[in-house]
């Protein structure tokens, strides 16, 4: 454990501008991490709602993919993970049994029972489980073999019924939501407009533009001081920042964060944060967001030049150190979807 702990650690001092800074073999171990996972269907946390007792029912039983990783969301990025690592290493060792045990869960069937049932729960999963799956549903698409093909287009309802979702909701979403977890949605957001920029879904694109904008644009003077809370594994402000990268004109970016966070002091969100139970579901959440304080870093630092990219590289390279040595904890609060955020970073 020590020793891969200290393999991780050390990805931080590769090159901080090559997208895939995954070795074959470090990859391998976060495919572990993503398959350990994958039909392990308790414990389990299920987002459902009640209504009667006919809806008590199994996770498996309610959704039938996604199913494992302790919640649906997780266990989508969880195949996320996967399916991104086969992508990547198209000649790893490990990529056949991943295909393999993928094979086993892409099924055209189960997959609409999961687009029913996001159909007749229009709540379920908003909307951070919904920027995963389409995230899962671009790298699907970028899959570029026979069977790729055939898992993405069985995804594609899950897609659009995510889409119909989020497009009835955001309109009526008066006001973002700003907190460290699950509900905010600067980064839902995000994950979302990058899907439709790769479909080409160019109402969808819109509608997300104008909502980021009519919640973000004029936001100043951001109080880094009263980040972080006990359970984040979201940075609210830097996740912010990430999203309006993407969607102001990059001089009209940066005039926007200097008046976010002025002068680029960044206060507490430059110091990487540490974790003092990594069995406790809820502050394991920490070693989350030192990953993602370090790809939403290195996100802005993509638009910026001189020594504000510097330093938002090298502030990134420090939550990336701290967050890579605490992913593997060997304890299932953080294994069931760490690896994901990783990943992400890693190779994104």
């Amino acid at each position: 454990m020590k020793a891969l702990i200290l393999l991780l650690s050390s990805l931080s001092l590769m090159s901080t501008t090559a997208q895939n800074r995954l070795s074959e073999e470090d990859a391998g171990k976060f495919v572990e991490l993503a398959l350990a996972g994958l039909t392990r269907e308790f414990p389990n946390k299920p987002g459902n709602i009640l209504n009667s007792a006919s809806d008590a029912k199994t996770p498996r039983e309610m959704t039938p993919v996604f199913y494992g990783h302790f919640d649906w969301h997780s266990s989508v990025h969880g195949h996320w993970t996967l399916v991104r690592l086969v992508r990547l290493y198209p000649k790893a060792s490990w990529n056949a049994e991943v295909r393999e045990a993928l094979e086993k869960k892409f099924l055209k069937a189960d997959l609409q029972k999961e687009a029913d049932y996001l159909a007749a729960n229009p709540w379920f999963e908003r909307m951070y489980g919904w920027a995963w799956a389409l995230k899962l549903g671009s790298e699907l698409r970028s899959l570029d073999d026979e069977q790729g093909k055939r898992w993405a287009e069985f995804y594609r309802p899950v897609e659009a019924v995510i889409v119909k979702n989020a497009t009835a909701y955001l309109p009526k979403l008066d006001w973002p939501v700003r907190c460290g977890f699950h509900p905010e949605s600067s980064f839902a957001l995000g994950f979302m407009l990058d899907w439709a920029r790769a479909t080409g879904a160019g109402d969808f694109e819109k509608l997300l533009i104008e909502k980021a904008k009519a919640f973000y644009a004029g936001d100043t003077a951001y109080p880094v001081r009263y980040e972080p809370s006990g359970n984040d594994f979201f940075s609210a402000g830097l996740n912010e920042a990430d999203l309006m990268r993407r969607v102001l004109p990059k001089e009209e970016f940066r005039k926007w964060l200097a008046a976010f966070f002025p002068k680029l002091d960044l206060g507490n969100l430059a110091r990487p944060v540490s974790v003092s139970d990594f069995t406790d579901g809820q502050l394991v959440h920490l070693v989350g967001l030192n990953l993602n304080r370090a790809w939403t870093m290195r996100g802005v630092a993509g638009a910026l030049e001189g020594e504000a990219k510097a330093t938002f590289l090298q502030l990134s390279e420090a939550h990336e150190k701290a967050g890579l040595a605490d992913t593997f904890s060997g304890h299932y609060a953080g294994d069931h979807w760490l690896g994901s955020f990783a990943v992400y970073l890693l190779t994104h």
